[in-house]
């Protein structure tokens, strides 16, 4: 089973933040730029949230509110699901399946230290069953019948 730290060493340590008092636009316009679908809000140098593109069309494109006007502690996730490096990639899974949610912060030592996502945890758990099936065949083509 793969650990998140050889997740984040395959993809790497890359964190995208943003702060309490910057825009939504200027978040999301981070985002775009980045090519990612969410921010951790960061202050004092502590993990206080997560802002996602998800985020941006419930609370504030629904509620007719202006990214240019709203703050992204006005729009942020509070609640912030995290995991350690040691974990696995299947516990990541279950986190996000059990909270909904498509990022996880990645947290050792009380320091932020990457974001894992839905498309990461997806695309190790097909390379895993890629594996698994090649050897598989493998072992089935091996044997004489």
């Amino acid at each position: 089973m793969t650990s998140v730290r050889h997740l984040l060493e395959v993809k790497g340590y890359d964190v995208w933040k943003t702060a309490l008092e910057t825009t939504v636009y200027d978040a999301l316009r981070l985002m775009a730029d980045k090519d990612v679908g969410a921010l951790l809000v960061i202050e004092n140098e502590e993990l206080v949230g997560i802002v996602s593109e998800r985020d941006y069309a419930r609370k504030i494109i629904l509620h007719g509110k202006s990214s240019h006007d709203t703050l992204v502690r006005d729009m942020m996730t509070r609640v912030v699901y995290t995991i350690h490096p040691s974990q696995t990639v299947q516990e990541c899974m279950e986190l996000m399946i059990d909270h909904h949610i498509r990022h996880l912060p990645v947290v050792e030592n009380g320091r932020v230290i990457g974001v894992i996502s839905i498309g990461d945890v997806l695309k190790d758990i097909i390379y895993q069953q890629k594996v698994s099936i090649k050897s598989l065949e493998s072992q089935l083509l091996g044997k004489k019948w």
